[in-house]
């Protein structure tokens, strides 16, 4: 149902060509450090083009593919695998530039509004649309024809691009809050680096600080897992966590839960004021995973509890460990281990530099307080996206 005024054409009808490149490895064509920029599906995000990893092929090879030389808002669409319907728009004008077998180049007329499409095809409901035309062979892909054919709504020329620039102004204030948000994680990044070696200092504060090793700041305890076979261990209300619950800073909840009979029968509880910490997956070649138990939880056996004594504030010491995060990473490296394991003989010798309890507290909750403000920044970044996606249902019908 869409306003007597509007029309449905299918994408054949509004573009001057649908097309797609190749592969350069069918035609014998090697990457290089310059000539044509190779675009890929990788490279075709939700929304925008990502070429900050550049791949280049030769000028050659561009000329065999005349179709598909990119040109300022072509529309680019993923026919195959994982991201089949992402798409963007090219906003810039690239050069010589090109696209693989895996991404179709969607020209729009003129008579048409190029940003209204693009954001046409960004919408839920249109990307559903031709996840519905895939074909499940080794790869699942789309066709070109799928897209010749793909009906699109479309209001008179003018409305087309009143509503264009609506989406595109909420585009804006979305991309505006990751910059911010990016840039206040970097600001943060750099104060922890400052304050938590103690090459800056909060104000009020001086003396030296105690030079000592994570084994004498906290008590280790090993987690396990209970029995899969039992049922009755897996009803319960106590949280158990595992590499997968431990992304956020304060720990309290989980997708699976044990009961007191589980940890009855051996599994382990990590006290409140405890930091959790991946010490085995594969998760530790790229980052650290722990947080703070604001709750009593269980954990399983990758992960380490560590109980801070009474001379550390237990949120001073959950800071520490994320924002050393890169050291700890080293600390798996010179183990020569494959596995991704952070050795417990090692992680007790880690050298930690200890403010007195007033200062840990004090920086503790500056650096807590600047978690909440990214926090609500981020809140306020998903809940501009979900309106932009009320709009497009709304703008992109007519209703």
């Amino acid at each position: 149902m869409i306003p007597k005024d509007w029309q449905i054409a299918t994408g054949s009808e509004i573009t001057i060509m649908i097309g797609k490149g190749a592969s350069p490895k069918w035609q014998g064509f090697a990457y290089g450090d310059s000539g044509m920029l190779f675009v890929t599906s990788e490279n075709v995000r939700d929304g925008y083009l990502d070429i900050s990893k550049p791949k280049y092929l030769p000028l050659e090879f561009h000329e065999k593919l005349y179709r598909t030389k990119l040109r300022k808002d072509d529309i680019l669409i993923n026919l195959v695998g994982g991201s089949i319907g992402r798409s963007c728009r090219v906003i810039d004008d690239l050069g010589d530039a090109n696209v693989n077998q895996a991404v179709a180049v969607f020209r729009v007329r003129s008579e048409y509004s190029t940003e209204f499409v693009a954001q046409v095809f960004q919408a839920p409901t249109t990307i559903q649309r031709i996840l519905d035309k895939q074909v499940d062979a080794a790869r699942p892909n789309v066709s070109l024809t799928d897209l010749r054919e793909f009906l699109l709504p479309l209001p008179p020329l003018a409305e087309q691009r009143a509503i264009a620039e609506a989406l595109i102004d909420a585009d804006a204030l979305i991309n505006a809050l990751d910059a911010l948000i990016t840039k206040k994680r970097h600001i943060k990044q750099g104060t922890m680096q400052q304050l938590l070696t103690g090459k800056k200092r909060l104000p009020g504060f001086s003396g030296e600080w105690e030079k000592t090793n994570l084994g004498e700041l906290a008590t280790f305890l090993s987690g396990g897992t209970p029995s899969r076979s039992n049922e009755d261990y897996w009803a319960g209300d106590i949280p158990w966590i595992s590499a997968s619950t431990l992304r956020c800073f304060e720990i309290w909840r989980s997708e699976s839960n044990v009961t007191s009979e589980a940890v009855a029968a051996g599994s382990k509880m990590a006290p409140v004021g405890s930091t959790l910490l991946l010490v085995r997956g594969s998760a530790l070649h790229k980052e650290i995973l722990c947080g703070l138990v604001t709750k009593p939880v269980c954990f399983n056996q990758d992960v380490k509890a560590l109980v801070p004594h009474p001379q550390v504030i237990p949120r001073f010491l959950t800071t520490v460990m994320r924002g050393r995060a890169e050291d700890l990473l080293k600390l798996v490296s010179s183990a020569g281990n494959t596995a991704g394991v952070l050795d417990t003989k090692l992680l007790k010798a880690f050298a930690i530099k200890l403010p007195n309890t007033d200062e840990q507290t004090a920086i503790a909750g500056v650096l807590s307080d600047m978690d909440a403000e990214i926090t609500a920044l981020e809140q306020k970044r998903d809940k501009t996206k979900l309106i932009k996606q009320g709009m497009m249902q709304e703008l992109h019908t007519g209703k």
